[in-house]
């Protein structure tokens, strides 16, 4: 299949090898041809780097100077990886003589917002220039967009679950620890407040190293995942590193030292001074 009327940015959709043809090449009319993976694999099956080849699309040839990324069927369409790309106005002169205008037109809204409002001022400005008459159709990507944000929404809910699961397990983790510092440390406790430590004094000492032992753990799990990232760019994977999820991976582990260590720490400022002198 020939497709004279695409544009790759559009469809957010790579060129794997070469490039795609530019729109000073469409006005002059260059006979250049971009191939679908399926495609490049059906015309030159020996060829790795078809760069530079002919390829006879009606009667005229046309030099391959690109191959798309490999992409399949949307929605029970046809396979997009069988087509191939060529200018339009090199398509008109060379291959459409008979087409003087392009069977469809593909137009990207701003957002998703924007795509009821965009398809409604095009079919106002259409039925305007066509005298009144409503002699084309528009179709849009609501559905796929719409299944899209729904499935975007249950993998966020999903992973959102999942991290308040391990928040949870990890602070309980942090609870049974400080609490076992606090039995085992009861005559260290009794003797700083014989010497005057005050409750909120032991309070605030094992707040501080609830807090630390979450710290320690956030930054033993950000130095993983920032490893596991560079593996992943290393091997070819597009990895997007965010500053703010780092901040609020820590923000995460503060609140949950606090949270869970406070129990633990109320219980160790409100000991009784003489038993736990007394206590081993």
């Amino acid at each position: 299949r020939v497709s004279s009327a695409w544009k790759s940015t559009v469809h957010h959709w790579l060129v794997a090898q070469g490039r795609f043809y530019t729109a000073a090449e469409d006005h002059d009319l260059a006979s250049l041809v971009v191939l679908g993976h399926k495609a490049w694999q059906h015309f030159f099956p020996d060829t790795p780097h078809p760069l530079g080849q002919q390829l006879i699309i009606g009667t005229s040839a046309f030099e391959v100077i690109g191959v798309m990324s490999e992409r399949g069927a949307e929605s029970g369409a046809q396979d997009y990886d069988d087509m191939v790309f060529i200018p339009y106005n090199a398509g008109r002169a060379r291959v459409y003589q008979s087409q003087t205008q392009p069977d469809y037109v593909v137009v990207e809204a701003m957002s998703s917002a924007d795509v009821h409002a965009a398809e409604t001022a095009m079919r106002q400005l259409l039925i305007a220039r066509h005298g009144g008459r409503e002699d084309f159709g528009i179709g849009n990507a609501a559905a796929r967009i719409q299944a899209e944000a729904a499935t975007r929404q249950s993998m966020a809910m999903m992973l959102g679950l999942i991290a308040a699961v391990s928040l949870v397990v990890g602070g309980i983790g942090v609870m049974n620890v400080m609490l076992m510092t606090v039995k085992e440390r009861t005559r260290e406790i009794g003797i700083r407040m014989a010497v005057g430590a005050r409750q909120r004094d032991i309070l605030r000492q094992f707040l501080t190293e609830a807090s630390l032992v979450t710290l320690v753990g956030g930054s033993a799990g950000l130095v993983v995942g920032l490893a596991l990232g560079a593996v992943l760019i290393a091997v070819g994977v597009s990895v997007v590193f965010s500053v703010r999820a780092m901040l609020g991976a820590f923000a995460c582990a503060v609140i949950t030292g606090l949270v869970f260590g406070y129990k633990p720490a109320q219980t160790a400022a409100r000991l009784d001074p003489v038993r736990a002198l007394a206590g081993e």
